[in-house]
């Protein structure tokens, strides 16, 4: 198991984290990061010559759409069933004194 995680390494990732461990936890996040970089280690020993890079785990296409007018303007029959009307807009109560 790899031995490059020190107290202070604990005590700082403790104090980013705004964790208090006790000395039990903090062995144990010993090991634990440790073995993190153990798996990393293990990891990098693969050969990905061949791998092209990737930005997302699933392709990414372009999502937008061309932004065109479909309906124009409707506003006359949206207005149509209006209780009450102004200047082409619907007119509704004051609410705010």
């Amino acid at each position: 198991m790899s031995e490059r995680i020190s107290d202070e390494t604990i005590e700082y990732v403790g104090i980013l984290a705004k964790l208090e461990l006790s000395q039990e936890e903090k062995e144990q996040a010993k090991i634990d990061m440790g073995r993190m970089l153990d798996y990393i280690d293990k990891l990098n020993e693969l050969d990905t010559s061949g791998v092209e890079p990737m930005s997302h785990i699933f392709p990414v296409h372009n999502v937008f759409r061309e932004d065109t007018v479909t309906n124009g303007d409707d506003s006359q029959n949206m207005l149509a069933n209006a209780p009450e009307k102004k200047n082409g807009a619907f007119k509704v109560p004051k609410t705010v004194e």
